[in-house]
């Protein structure tokens, strides 16, 4: 059997953001109403501090395969995502193809927050905060615009380089105002929907420094010790996440010592009609994300659909 060969370039040319945006919207649907399998995630730390490596095995109730992503994360490299996913035929095993998981990692989190923004920002929502001028960055403000009408940006970042060459690079890609800030409280003072995107190990994002009604995307928080909103906030806002064990155990919550008492809803809850997510438009509401495996393998489906009819993708056969 002949195994497609995604490379980075690959990935991109056959992922497309807002046919991903509906995947995504209809994979955490089906996750809340037929969970089959709690989500698995083997993480390790490697030789080099803040680096790990993390292996996540996702399935789906009505895609007929399934994903094995092995990657790593590198924080001092550019990519800082090194890695691969498996997709495999679901009754056969065969394996249908391996792709570059670092491209297809970074959108399909990037259509997440915009999903998760379009399900409890508010309707009106078009000021923008920033904080971490890295590429994840410029994948959710990219995506964000598929779900709202954006106005101005301000984005900062502790290296005022780095945020001066992301409001450089988004006002020339997307002709939308982009202003760097000297702080966070400066880039969120105004801000109808804050996106928070950074390595960062202690909170800074506290009660009383958003307005009512704003909204909080937090992806940062994804492993053990890392938190970008503090306990405080997240116990005076509405809290949905993407899954309430991973959560508390390496999430936004369990980082900053919360229960799952402190989670009100999982996005596909939301999704799905089974919990309310925005209650009144003064109601600040924060969505954390982990990261699920079967968003991986809903991308990697999509784009292994799309690569049917391209014909400059390589193959392999593995067991020739």
């Amino acid at each position: 059997m002949r195994t497609l060969l995604l490379t980075r370039s690959d990935v991109s040319r056959n992922l497309q953001a807002l046919t991903l945006l509906e995947d995504l919207r209809e994979a955490f649907r089906t996750d809340a109403l037929a969970r089959t399998v709690a989500p698995q995630r083997v993480r390790a730390p490697l030789h080099a501090e803040g680096t790990a490596l993390a292996m996540l095995p996702g399935c789906l109730p009505g895609i007929p395969a399934y994903t094995v992503k092995v990657h790593a994360k590198f924080p001092a490299r550019t990519p800082a995502i090194q890695g691969v996913v498996h997709l495999n035929d679901l009754v056969t095993g065969e394996l249908l193809a391996v792709m570059d998981s670092g491209h297809l990692t970074a959108v399909r989190t990037g259509v997440m927050g915009a999903l998760a923004a379009d399900v409890l920002a508010r309707e009106d929502a078009s000021r923008v905060a920033i904080i971490g001028a890295g590429a994840q960055a410029v994948m959710q403000l990219k995506s964000l615009r598929l779900v709202r009408s954006l106005s101005h940006v301000r984005v900062h970042d502790t290296d005022p380089t780095r945020a001066f060459a992301f409001a450089t690079r988004m006002y020339q890609e997307l002709n939308l105002p982009v202003r760097p800030a000297d702080s966070v409280a400066e880039a969120v003072e105004d801000a109808d929907i804050v996106i928070a995107a950074t390595w960062s190990r202690q909170p800074f994002l506290h009660a009383g420094m958003v307005r009512p009604g704003t909204h909080i995307t937090t992806l940062g928080a994804d492993e053990p010790g890392k938190a970008e909103v503090s306990a405080e906030l997240l116990r005076q806002a509405r809290f949905i996440c993407d899954h309430r064990g991973l959560s508390v155990a390496s999430g936004a919550v369990g980082n900053v010592g919360l229960g799952e008492d402190a989670i009100h809803a999982e996005l596909g809850e939301v999704l799905a009609g089974l919990k309310p997510g925005r209650t009144s438009p003064d109601e600040v509401t924060v969505f954390g994300a982990v990261g699920l495996p079967f968003q991986d393998l809903a991308a990697a489906w999509h784009v292994f659909q799309a690569a049917q009819g391209d014909d400059t993708i390589h193959g392999m056969d593995f067991g020739a």
